[in-house]
């Protein structure tokens, strides 16, 4: 019995890690004009010390897209997020999404790439700036070559660049 269950806990590892993970920008019609890519790790950023995304710069109401496959954990609002949607896809990677104008409370536990979760906002404590959003990728599995001595360099461990997961889809 014990056998079985670890045979299905490793299939189930195995197909995390091989399964294809398709991604795509998560602003409908953006591209990369719409980010400056040195945001990501910039410091120092307010209450955070650095900025562990990127934002995405769009009019207020455009849509918010599912990056990848994905399991939405949480649709809400944090404080410093305003409106947002966390969603874990595969790879155990962590989507989140915030400043969001509207959640799309219509989707589902499992949202496909490129379904509509939302819209492009300014709240929490994005009030007053351009509408945008703020997307942040954390890995569940720590990949401690990617730490450096950066400001919170250590955290680099578990969150990824957006700039660089965007780039395999910007550059086809």
């Amino acid at each position: 019995m014990k056998s079985k269950i670890f045979i299905r806990f490793l299939c189930l590892i195995l197909i995390i890690f091989i399964l294809p993970e398709p991604k795509m920008i998560p602003v409908k019609g953006a591209s990369d004009k719409d980010w400056n890519a040195s945001t990501f790790w910039y410091g120092p950023w307010g209450t955070s010390g650095v900025h562990k995304g990127v934002d995405i710069f769009a009019d207020k109401g455009t849509k918010v897209l599912a990056v990848t496959n994905q399991i939405i954990l949480y649709k809400g609002n944090f404080h410093k997020g305003g409106n947002v949607i966390v969603a874990i896809g595969p790879k155990l990677r962590l989507h989140y999404y915030a400043h969001l104008d509207q959640i799309n409370h219509n989707t589902g536990l499992f949202t496909p790439i490129g379904t509509t979760i939302g819209s492009v906002g300014d709240t929490g404590n994005a009030k007053g700036k351009a509408p945008h959003l703020h997307y942040s990728i954390l890995s569940l599995i720590p990949m401690p070559w990617l730490i450096d001595a950066s400001q919170q360099g250590y955290k680099k461990s578990f969150y990824l660049n957006p700039i660089t997961y965007f780039l395999s889809w910007i550059i086809r």
